[in-house]
């Protein structure tokens, strides 16, 4: 805040500066005395990681341990105009010839990061899918493999260590191409080159329907209290030898919550949303029925709801 002169109120009023719009208004009538002023006060960067004696008047990104150089590089650009052409040519075969040694992390460092994005995913589980590449990629055993299954094992095998599973299914929508056959064959090589790594075997964490609950609902458009009797039915469901997948149960569970509301929705709608063929939902369904009066919280459905369900 400052004082200044306002042409509006005739007289030195105080004033305030908007950052966000770059604005000089008065504090008394709001009229804008100076708009879209630039701001030339030093841009500042600092790191957790970073002493106090550093100078941190910088500008530019964080450098990535993963590279070489850190992904600080300098790249000359071609020269225009009146340059000869024997240096144009010899600046651009230098280029092409590999000047960067990262350049492969760095776009499958790029891959990964789109895929994490179109998924929704924190950026700890992208920076744990890209740890993953660089050990493997280190190991130079993944030549000639589909890179674009193995980018996508590296950030299922991410979001299971990071207890924020998806679906094979779901990393398969944004793996440029790769099936669901290529990406498992993928995660199946990397954990045993990861395990020949570390010598012990990988920790993959343990898949809970829950995991998958919160985010097929809301695929479904379910309203808060379906969504917290799904919830609860499936951590039930925990309390039962019930042999199928986790995500067929979420299915399942989802299935019968809603078959129980009035916005019931079609098996159809069900198994796109969750992945899950719909026969298998029919299945699964048929080895919860019988624990239905356990599952379902009293507080959504009553006995009489319960016994008006289709039997399998």
């Amino acid at each position: 805040m400052g004082d200044a002169y306002c042409s509006d109120c005739k007289k030195a009023t105080e004033v305030v500066f908007d950052h966000s719009a770059g604005d000089t208004v008065c504090s008394e009538c709001g009229l804008v005395l100076e708009s879209h002023s630039i701001d030339e006060t030093s841009e500042w960067r600092t790191f957790a990681n970073e002493s106090g004696d550093n100078d941190p008047v910088r500008v530019g990104g964080p450098s990535n341990p993963l590279l070489t150089d850190g992904g600080l590089s300098t790249v000359i650009a071609k020269p225009n105009g009146g340059t000869s052409d024997f240096l144009s040519s010899s600046l651009g075969r230098w280029q092409n010839r590999g000047s960067n040694p990262d350049r492969t992390l760095i776009l499958a460092f790029k891959t990964i990061a789109i895929m994490s994005d179109r998924l929704g995913l924190v950026a700890t589980i992208k920076d744990r899918a890209n740890e993953i590449y660089k050990k493997v990629e280190d190991q130079k055993s993944s030549r000639g493999r589909n890179q674009d299954a193995i980018l996508a094992a590296c950030l299922y095998i991410a979001c299971r260590q990071e207890d924020k599973p998806r679906t094979v299914k779901e990393i398969c929508s944004v793996a440029n191409g790769a099936t669901k056959k290529e990406i498992g064959r993928a995660k199946e090589y990397i954990v045993k080159q990861l395990e020949l790594e570390m010598g012990q075997s990988v920790d993959m964490g343990t898949i809970h329907a829950g995991d998958f609950m919160r985010r097929f609902c809301s695929n479904l458009g379910m309203n808060n209290q379906a969504v917290k009797a799904a919830q609860e039915a499936v951590q039930k469901s925990e309390e039962f030898d019930i042999r199928r997948s986790p995500i067929s149960i979420a299915a399942a569970v989802i299935y019968i919550v809603t078959q129980l509301s009035d916005d019931k929705k079609p098996l159809k709608d069900i198994s796109i949303a969750t992945g899950v063929a719909e026969g298998t939902i029919r299945n699964s369904y048929k080895d919860l029925y019988p624990h239905i009066a356990k599952i379902i919280p009293s507080w959504y459905a009553k006995e009489e709801d319960l016994k008006n369900l289709c039997s399998p």
